[in-house]
This record gives structure tokens, sequence and C-alpha cells, in this order.
């Protein structure tokens, strides 16, 4: 299923992105504290970093101006829609207007909120961001293939494992392959829902928006 999302508006940086269980909302100062709190935690160091153990502060700490506050990613809080509690990031990256591509990245931080599918829907909601508004033509990511949660999430959303870096992470005792997905617009335009989805309001994705908007 592709959720329809509410932008409220249509620049390529929305203010918030509505969805049936999630919203997803711009990144306020204030959010600094739970990425502390999330990139401290050692099982989201050995689901997402190369290094032993987890960030220290000050690395955290720049990495939210980077990547959360910096205006060369597209990065959303994920709120929990019921509630508004805060439960994670995701974010485009790398934003290439010119070959209409991004990278994907997305936390789900607080634990309790693991299995809920939250994950899932907030990925669908960027995806569709990416290619019914932006008009963007290719997502990729790259996952440890341990993080099998993660991988049934991604696969769920449409993404395919096009290629690894055999043995690239030690972890757990034993080597591990990661995994490079991707999506590509055609891919998306596929999936059940998704055509009906991007027709609805009559903004379907068309070629050289994603550079335009981006200013290349």
């Amino acid at each position: 299923m592709v959720y329809r999302a509410r932008v409220a508006d249509r620049s390529w940086f929305p203010t918030s992105i509505e969805g049936q269980s999630v919203v997803l909302r711009r990144h306020i100062p204030e959010n600094l504290a739970a990425f502390r709190r999330w990139y401290a935690d050692p099982e989201i160091a050995r689901l997402a970093r190369y290094q032993e153990g987890p960030m220290q502060v000050e690395e955290i700490d720049r990495f939210f101006q980077s990547r959360a506050m910096g205006q060369e990613s597209l990065a959303m809080a994920v709120h929990v829609r019921e509630t508004g509690r805060l439960i994670g990031t995701c974010a485009f990256s790398q934003l290439d207007g010119d070959n209409g591509s991004a990278l994907f990245h997305i936390t789900i931080g607080e634990h309790d909120a693991w299995g809920h599918g939250f994950g899932t829907e907030a990925t669908e909601l960027m995806l569709e961001h990416a290619f019914r508004v932006l008009g963007l033509h290719r997502v990729a990511l790259s996952v440890f293939e341990f993080n099998e949660r993660a991988i049934h999430a991604y696969r769920t959303c449409g993404f395919l494992t096009e290629g690894r870096s055999r043995e690239a992470i030690w972890r757990d005792g034993r080597w591990w392959d990661e995994l490079q997905m991707s999506i590509l617009e055609s891919d998306w335009r596929k999936r059940p829902g998704a055509l009906d989805v991007a027709v609805a309001d009559g903004t379907q994705p068309r070629r050289g928006i994603a550079a335009r908007l981006l200013g290349r």
C-alpha cells in the first residue's frame, strides 16, 4: 500500500507530510536531546555504524547540525500521529538534481516503537515525496545484512537488492555483507495504488523537476 500524504507545501522541503500512523515534520533544535539518546544507544550503533560502539556526544551534535538541521539534506522527524511523540528520523542526502537521485536514511530510535510499521510508513511517505513531488528517478540506500527487520521493511516498500559489498563489516564475531538497495520511479509506479496516488491531484512526476526544485 502506498500511503496518501498531505504535503504542507510544494517546495522541495515540506513542512510536514502526514500519513495514517505517522507524521513527518521538519526537525527543530529541541530534537537534539532525542538524537543524543538514540545515537548513544549500543543497539542503534550495532545496526547503523561501521565503528564499534555508539557515537560520542560531540559527534552526535555535529551529525544533528549537518544532517537534521543542515541545508544539504532533506531530513524529517518521525512522530506518531496519534500522540505526537517523536520516535525517529529519516532523510534524503546527496540529492542530485541533475541525475534525479538521492540516498535514503532512517532510524527509529525508540525501541518500543519497533515492529509497529512506523518505519515502513515513514519510508513510504518519503518515497511518495521523492517520486511524486520532487520527480526523482532513483532512491538508494545501504544496509548491513544482519539488519533483517530493516531489509524486510525496505523490500515491503519496493526496494530491490542491486549489489553487495562482501564481508564489509565485522560484527557479532563474524563477517557480514553490506547490501546496496534501490528503487526507481518506474518501480514505485508499478506498485499497487502508486499510480492512483500519483495522479490523484494531477501532480504526476515530471522529468527535470528535481533539478529545478533543487536549484541545479
